[in-house]
């Protein structure tokens, strides 16, 4: 299943997008939260599934080109990211590959949706570069999980563009990365949650376009926790970092593609 948030009618949805991603079954049980986040606090994976395949029945199909896509979730409690995670990334730095998660995290403040703008606050940084992600969604609280349950806290998988503002994370705030990654917009996503019983994360291809240019080409094969694989402007000679009106494409295999244009503000 491909979970989307959207709007429709004036009016936000949950819905599924349809595998050739032509159509949007809009889910209209009453029983059902038009939010992901409160649909996900239903219960377990399999028990939401069930809801949406119950709900799947009666629901509507609209064309894709009746909906505006919005971030396929919204005001998580938080967003945990890993850094320095694929090893062609890490070797593109000349970094040991770490033995431990290198953990920093964005705020809620930061997600914005596949085709939303990324705001360049071009008086405050002008090294804004692009990183692809695939993000996990995880879809019930959880705390102390061993690496064997850890797939049944996992609901599915959507795709992520880690902006990065690097002066701010790499030279500046005293070396911590929190500014640099979490200003407003630094964190679209979608365009759907494709559900973890319908993907296996372990070899997706992943890229990034700029301006239809590949960027970053890489396979979660690579994947050392969770991160972006090599490529992205920062570590060109010289670095090449994104300007207003740049156009960025991030995407996931099996999961689909965010198209973002940069605007600076």
């Amino acid at each position: 299943m491909k979970l989307v948030q959207c709007s429709h009618g004036g009016k936000d949805h949950i819905g599924l997008l349809s595998a050739d991603e032509s159509t949007v079954k809009l889910l209209t049980d009453p029983n059902l939260p038009n939010s992901a986040v409160k649909l996900l606090q239903l219960g377990s994976r399999q028990h939401v599934l069930e809801l949406l395949k119950a709900a799947e029945a009666t629901a509507n199909a609209v064309p894709l080109s009746e909906v505006k896509l919005l971030a396929p979730i919204t005001s998580p409690d938080k967003v945990l990211c890993i850094g320095m995670n694929y090893v062609d990334h890490c070797a593109e730095q000349n970094m040991p590959v770490p033995t431990e998660p290198v953990v920093f995290n964005k705020f809620p403040s930061c997600i914005v949706g596949p085709s939303d703008a990324i705001e360049l606050p071009s008086a405050v940084t002008s090294q804004l570069d692009w990183e692809v992600e695939l993000a996990v969604v995880i879809g019930q609280k959880c705390r102390d999980v061993s690496p064997e349950q850890a797939d049944d806290y996992i609901f599915g998988y959507t795709v992520a563009h880690d902006v990065s503002a690097r002066d701010w994370q790499l030279r500046r705030n005293g070396g911590q990365w929190l500014v640099g990654k979490a200003m407003d917009t630094f964190c679209p996503l979608g365009p759907c949650i494709t559900t973890a019983d319908s993907l296996d994360p372990a070899n997706l291809s992943l890229w990034c376009r700029v301006n239809g240019e590949t960027q970053q080409q890489g396979s979660t094969a690579q994947l050392v926790f969770t991160g972006t694989p090599p490529g992205v402007g920062v570590f060109r000679k010289p670095p090449v970092f994104l300007k207003h009106g740049d156009v960025v494409e991030c995407g996931v295999e099996g999961i689909g593609t965010i198209t973002n244009k940069v605007v600076a503000v």
